[in-house]
């Protein structure tokens, strides 16, 4: 599996969806949906100065590598970025899997693409902030079943109470 940008699509089956994933541009329209779409769902869900999304265009910086799930139709479906702050430090940012497919392990094979290119930097540790409250607990499982840890607050964010972290550890 290739993770660096330009990389191979790794194609897999999980009840009755054939997917890739592959690095893509956020700057394209179906990934603006995706993004518009993960906004929609979260915004409700907590305050929103306690809400910290990369927009489509923060997402194209060149230290952030955005992953993006399609069908066997080529329809995009979920995404997931690495963004790299340097020093061996990596985080993910804007994990999402359309509601038609969550539950068949899209998310969980977007994250493993997310560490699989970490390791190929050399990072050392994978951080991430998610909400905390009611609706994120999806989101929980798979951080959780992909070995993330929860951990205190992380970067620059506030320990709000509206946040909850994690972090994972990766070998070299």
């Amino acid at each position: 599996m290739d993770g660096t940008k330009g990389g191979a699509a790794r194609a897999f089956r999980g009840q009755a969806v054939t997917v890739s994933i592959a690095v893509e541009t956020p700057l394209q329209d179906d990934v603006r949906a995706l993004v518009a779409d993960l906004n929609a769902y979260l915004i409700p869900l907590t305050p929103r100065e306690f809400q910290f999304q990369l927009t489509v265009e923060q997402m194209a910086e060149p230290s952030v590598t955005l992953f993006v799930a399609r069908d066997g139709e080529g329809r995009a479906i979920g995404m997931g970025a690495l963004k790299d702050h340097g020093g061996g430090l990596g985080e993910v940012k804007r994990m999402y899997t359309r509601p038609a497919v969550r539950g068949r392990r899209v998310g969980a094979a977007i994250l493993g693409r997310i560490e699989g290119l970490a390791r190929a930097k050399a990072i050392a540790r994978l951080v991430l902030e998610t909400g905390e409250a009611p609706g994120f607990e999806p989101a929980y499982r798979v951080y959780e079943r992909g070995g993330f840890e929860r951990c205190g607050a992380v970067l620059d964010y506030p320990d709000s109470g509206f946040s909850r972290f994690y972090e994972k550890k990766l070998d070299r």
